[in-house]
């Protein structure tokens, strides 16, 4: 990532208030939610990626989201290689107590909508209920190609996506005795029994999220329980957000159901030399991450958490890269998040 010279930055807004956060002078009520957000495709273990949710469950983060990927991106080995996302939940399903566990997001062109939907509940029912089910298009192409992954259109990748949202959901929500039949472009249920349901009931939670304009908002208002951008800017945020209410309204749905979230890669440190040091483990400009991330003291992340808060979000998923720094996981649980 490229860099910017340092540059003067105006003092963090104090946050006093027990119950709201001020930003620019208008106060919002204050219901923010931190979450852990790993990409273990750049290199990380079963056990280096327990290590992470054993702490975040001590420290009192609300929930452990791994990516689903199968190839390393950027200058990185890679190794010791990729791990799957739903063995790697279904493991920490049982390795901790708490902690809610998901994926940010499995992509739809890498498993059929029925065999995923069995897995989901497996895990789930493995975990005591705490599973959350992140889902999107897919969208990294070579890692298609260097697994033997078919990797189709866009249009197409939106289509069966739309699809496997109304298998899986279908298949979950169906009565236990009853049966579930899907006739779509790309995918046909016959008399399926509709097992395993999941623990929680009527399902997982269902996470949605991305820039797109159109069919993103769509079906989000239909199926998402959350709806989450990541690595976006505030003003990207609001209107995002906006296009979401609108599509709900647009279908009688009332936008308070669902939940609102953010990615954001996180540089926490309590002096700025801290802040370099974390910014240079994960090849990152520690400035370049004051704009576009979750990166400086606690102070300032707890005000830059604000400015999110003031367009809606209430989830902040911080997209932890330097596994092995788990003092990284104390600092924000000491400072950060009782300020939220």
């Amino acid at each position: 990532m490229t860099g910017g010279r340092a540059r003067s930055r105006r003092p963090p807004t104090e946050l006093r208030s027990g119950t709201a956060w001020q930003v620019s002078g208008r106060f919002y009520a204050r219901r923010m939610e931190l979450r852990v957000f790993t990409e273990p495709q750049q290199g990380a273990s079963y056990d280096q990626l327990l290590a992470v949710a054993r702490r975040a469950e001590d420290t009192g983060y609300a929930a452990f989201f791994r990516s689903d990927h199968y190839l390393k991106m950027g200058d990185v080995s890679g190794e010791p290689g990729p791990t799957d996302a739903w063995t790697t939940l279904a493991g920490l399903a049982r390795d901790t107590s708490r902690i809610r566990l998901g994926t940010m997001m499995t992509a739809a062109t890498f498993r059929l909508p029925g065999p995923l939907a069995i897995t989901v509940a497996q895990v789930d029912a493995m975990s005591g209920g705490r599973v959350e089910f992140g889902v999107g298009t897919g969208w990294f192409e070579t890692e298609h190609q260097a697994y033997g992954i078919p990797f189709p259109p866009l249009a197409e990748r939106f289509d069966r996506l739309e699809e496997q949202l109304a298998v899986i959901t279908g298949l979950w929500q169906t009565p236990t005795g009853q049966t579930f039949d899907f006739s779509g472009k790309h995918y046909t249920l016959i008399d399926s029994p509709a097992l395993p349901k999941p623990t929680q009931s009527p399902r997982p939670p269902v996470l949605i999220g991305g820039m797109g304009a159109k069919r993103t908002p769509r079906l989000a208002a239909r199926y998402a329980d959350e709806f989450n951008l990541p690595f976006v800017s505030v003003d990207d945020t609001a209107a995002q957000f906006g296009r979401v209410r609108a599509a709900c309204a647009a279908i009688g749905r009332d936008p308070a159901e669902l939940r609102w979230s953010n990615a954001l890669v996180l540089c926490c440190g309590r002096t700025d030399a801290e802040v370099r040091r974390r910014a240079d483990a994960i090849g990152r400009d520690a400035d370049e991450l004051r704009e576009n991330g979750l990166a400086g003291s606690p102070a300032e992340i707890v005000d830059k958490i604000g400015r999110y808060a003031g367009v809606g979000a209430q989830r902040i998923y911080l997209q932890v890269l330097d596994l092995a720094d788990l003092d990284h996981l104390d600092l924000v649980a000491a400072e950060v998040m009782p300020q939220l």
